[in-house]
């Protein structure tokens, strides 16, 4: 039933009841021809009428063999899913006094997780007295977003959400790398073609001859 569904997803051949199409396909020059007519180019052809934009005036359907243009189909939704790019939110999480060693170690993880294309959430955990350490735990998060500032954006400021103080990052988007000044000088300036020496011209010997001798 799951297939069946998905194949109705297009009125084909006979379904399709409006009075005149624009057909395209392979070969076909693009026209509109009442709908009798399409159908009959599709048969002799062996081929499906494939209503692919019923809104359009009038619709549009393309003359394919319709296991093929399901394929085809099928074929580009993988296309365009293996493009999309997965985020994911990857947690980091502090204590209200982490010492440095623990801090530079969650944040070369941090940094990691931003140059994949990853968002950050990190959050300082209260517990019990220590919500005390509210200002602390604030100064650490924002310490944590400044040491990550070539790497990720701050999407959210720190925000105490009952035991938890929350900070969000997003991914930096890394264009191409800038050119220095001194490689913008050497790409502008003209490279010279050096020339060859030149061969001075051999002086023609105008004294008397003498036998034995070339000149």
């Amino acid at each position: 039933m799951k297939n069946d569904n998905k194949k109705l997803q297009y009125r084909i051949n006979r379904q399709i009841r409006v009075p005149e199409v624009r057909i395209v396909g392979d070969g076909i020059e693009s026209r509109v021809v009442t709908t009798r007519e399409a159908l009959q180019i599709a048969e002799q052809l062996d081929m499906d009428l494939v209503e692919i934009s019923p809104n359009a005036q009038p619709p549009v359907c393309r003359i394919i063999d319709y296991s093929k243009f399901l394929y085809q189909q099928k074929k580009h939704q993988k296309e365009l899913k293996a493009k999309q790019v997965k985020i994911e939110v990857k947690e980091i999480r502090f204590g209200p006094q982490t010492d440095d060693h623990d801090y530079d170690f969650k944040l070369k993880h941090a940094k990691e997780f931003l140059s994949e294309g990853n968002k950050v959430k990190a959050y300082v955990f209260f517990r019990g007295r220590s919500i005390l350490f509210k200002e602390q735990g604030e100064v650490l998060l924002l310490r944590f977003a400044n040491d990550l500032e070539e790497y990720g954006k701050v999407e959210q400021m720190p925000k105490l959400e009952g035991k938890r103080m929350f900070l969000f990052l997003a991914p930096k988007k890394t264009g191409a790398p800038k050119k220095t000044e001194a490689e913008t000088l050497k790409a502008e300036t003209p490279v010279r073609e050096k020339k060859a020496p030149q061969q001075k011209a051999k002086k023609e010997y105008t004294g008397p001859w003498v036998e034995g001798e070339d000149f």
